[in-house]
């Protein structure tokens, strides 16, 4: 695990290419800070801080092949690369460490470019092959390992942080419109796009192949959720066989490991998995607030805990230190990323690393591949709806017909004659289903996105709404109607590719490695990605997502996870969001006025001062005032990266 970053150029490496890429390197030090390795040549400069999990004494990188025609740097994991090296031996390749990483090098050498398909893992891959004259970028499939690229005619820089790439001082501070607009919608920036113009994320899935001779780029995709295949076979008994395997390779590592545990089901049965087949002893960490209030799950925790006799460390969350650490934890975020419970992982993480246990594993991803949003399963049926009646007469006969009274309940009939056979009602609901859902329906449903989209025209200038009417923010989910030929695949497939990815994966593996912690996600593993995709392309008659919140992944637990778990109705994390969110204006909230956003035209100077203040509506989490002021705050610092010398 570490950063990695590095310039590509079509001209030769000169002084001022190794100025900028030793301040990209050096921006990285967090993520790595237990040593560093580089390779330059003629064309290339590629560089790592290292994070020791695996082979701590070796395993520095680069990591070459045996005749040190092929390198390699890599941020990330490669969870099954026992069976991978023992493979790879087999057919005659050397060894020079027990690094996970140089099964990648040597694994490209034995297969090529399909060597990807062989890695289960989270990653991101440079790889330098120099009798091609070719460098490779690659990015694991889930996107858990962030790839950030800015590309001109003359030289391509990557780097595993936004910030390290404006470090350089190659890449100016510049805002992509299109990219803020959407951040206002959705609270983070959908991938590929960044904040500022120039640079993008490569895409999770897919890998970059750039041609030192012909100077020439191309991207290629070569992995899809969507492309899984289909599965025949017991639902729960393949997930459970599945979980079991993939914690058998997940909890691999030299140092201490450790479980960011709430007292849900997906923590829970990570707990239990990891604690299981971990051959020392697994640490788990709990966030809460002072008193214990009712939204506080530490007491749950505590029981997990007992029952699996595991010590457990509880972190409490103050409003002061919330507000101490906004700025801080904005500029390790590095997006902008306006999700006021993301300080959880802040914080537990930082305790981790006080308690010298660099790798922890965290639940994210089961609520998303599950369907445990009740959000998601309406935007489901609602996207059943508009399929069977595409047309507004259509809708009108079928909501006509759910009007019509019960025949022998006199009194129903008689209310639907006074109604005049709710004719306007049947016509009132089918236009309102019309007007407000997009097929298939998805971010329609969450709050924050409609008042986003509702009051940004009173607070956007004229000159910004210019720059982005020509498109609207559901593009982003819309853009792949035909992906799947399920709406239960495709919804999965919006949910993965927009909140899980930028807002669950990227914030917990930037604001983890703020304190130098390996963050393993056994619930995105890749694997069992394919096995529940595959399962609802082979259960048509029964969908998972019919039979409850998280029906499939429950039955598997039960007998394993107690009942009281399972059925514990779901809490998530809620932090006490109105008082944190008056302290935080009451501290930065003038920044808003006449800021950047202000001074860049992207809000008018009457709405800087009104979002100063803080208006919250009711109804919502994330209000349009926070996310201008985490945009705000994060701007400030990454423009500040580019103009220091």
């Amino acid at each position: 695990m570490c950063g990695i970053a590095g310039i590509i150029s079509k001209d030769h490496i000169d002084s001022d290419h190794l100025k900028s890429f030793e301040m990209m390197l050096s921006s990285l030090t967090h993520r790595g800070p237990d040593g560093e390795g580089r390779l330059s040549s003629s064309q290339v400069l590629i560089g790592m801080k290292r994070l020791s999990i695996i082979d701590l004494s070796h395993g520095w990188q680069p990591l070459w092949n045996e005749d040190k025609s092929i390198a390699v740097i890599a941020n990330g994991e490669i969870y099954n690369y026992l069976e991978l090296k023992t493979d790879l031996e087999k057919k005659g390749h050397l060894f020079n460490s027990g690094s996970d990483c140089e099964t990648i090098v040597h694994a490209y050498e034995e297969y090529g470019i399909e060597f990807v398909h062989h890695l289960r893992g989270m990653f991101a891959i440079c790889l330098f092959d120099k009798l091609k004259n070719k460098v490779y970028l690659f990015r694991d499939r889930m996107g858990e390992k962030p790839l950030y690229i800015h590309e001109t005619n003359r030289e391509i820089l990557f780097s595993s942080e936004m910030k390290s790439l404006l470090s350089s001082k190659r890449v100016s501070f510049s805002f992509d419109h299109a990219s803020i607009r959407d951040y206002f919608a959705y609270q983070y920036i959908p991938e590929p796009k960044t904040a500022i113009d120039g640079v993008r994320k490569l895409p999770a899935g897919s890998y970059l192949e750039v041609d030192l001779v012909n100077w020439k780029s191309v991207q290629h995709t070569y992995w899809k959720i969507e492309d899984a295949p289909a599965i025949v076979g017991n639902p729960e008994k393949l997930i459970l066989s599945e979980l079991e395997e993939l914690h058998k390779l997940i909890i691999r590592s030299d140092v201490p490991v450790g479980v960011a545990l709430s007292g849900g089901i997906d923590s829970s049965l990570i707990s239990f998995f990891s604690s299981k087949f971990y051959p020392g002893r697994i640490e788990a960490f709990s966030v809460g607030y002072p008193n214990e209030p009712k939204n506080d799950e530490r007491a749950d925790a505590r029981k997990l805990t007992k029952q699996l006799d595991i010590p457990l460390h509880e972190i409490e969350l103050t409003t002061e230190a919330f507000v101490n650490d906004f700025e801080t934890m904005n500029f390790y975020r590095d997006d902008p990323i306006a999700d006021i419970s993301g300080y959880g992982y802040f914080l537990l993480s930082r305790k981790a690393r006080e308690m010298n246990v660099p790798v922890l594993l965290q639940g994210q991803g089961g609520d998303e591949l599950f369907f445990g949003y009740q959000w998601l399963r309406e935007a489901l049926n609602v996207s059943e709806e508009l399929g069977k009646y595409h047309s507004l007469p259509a809708l009108i006969i079928k909501q006509f017909i759910k009007n019509l009274p019960k025949w022998d309940n006199l009194l129903d009939v008689k209310k639907w004659l006074f109604s005049i056979f709710r004719i306007k009602g049947s016509f009132k609901n089918a236009w309102n289903l019309f007007r407000k859902y997009k097929y298939p329906a998805f971010y329609e449903l969450a709050p924050d996105f409609l008042d986003a989209i509702r009051v940004s025209d009173q607070y956007f200038t004229k000159e910004f709404k210019s720059k982005v009417n020509d498109s609207h923010p559901s593009d982003v989910y819309l853009k792949q109607l035909n992906a799947c030929e399920k709406l239960d695949i495709q919804i999965t497939k919006n949910i993965c590719e927009t909140y899980l990815l930028e807002n669950g994966i990227a914030q917990g593996d930037r604001l983890s490695m703020a304190s130098s912690i390996e963050l393993r996600l056994p619930l995105c593993d890749y694997k069992l990605v394919e096995l529940v995709i595959g399962l609802r392309k082979a259960n048509v008659d029964i969908p998972d997502f019919k039979l409850g919140l998280k029906s499939w992944l429950k039955k598997s637990l039960r007998g394993i996870i107690s009942d009281e778990i399972l059925d514990r109705p779901k809490k998530g994390f809620n932090p006490p969001v109105l008082e944190w969110h008056n302290a935080i204006f009451e501290r930065f909230g003038s920044q808003l006025d006449n800021g950047i956003l202000v001074n860049s035209n992207i809000l008018t100077f009457e709405a800087g001062k009104a979002l100063a203040l803080g208006p919250f509506p009711n109804g919502v989490i994330s209000p349009f005032s926070f996310k201008a002021l985490v945009l705000e705050n994060w701007s400030r610092q990454m423009k500040e990266l580019t103009e220091n010398a």
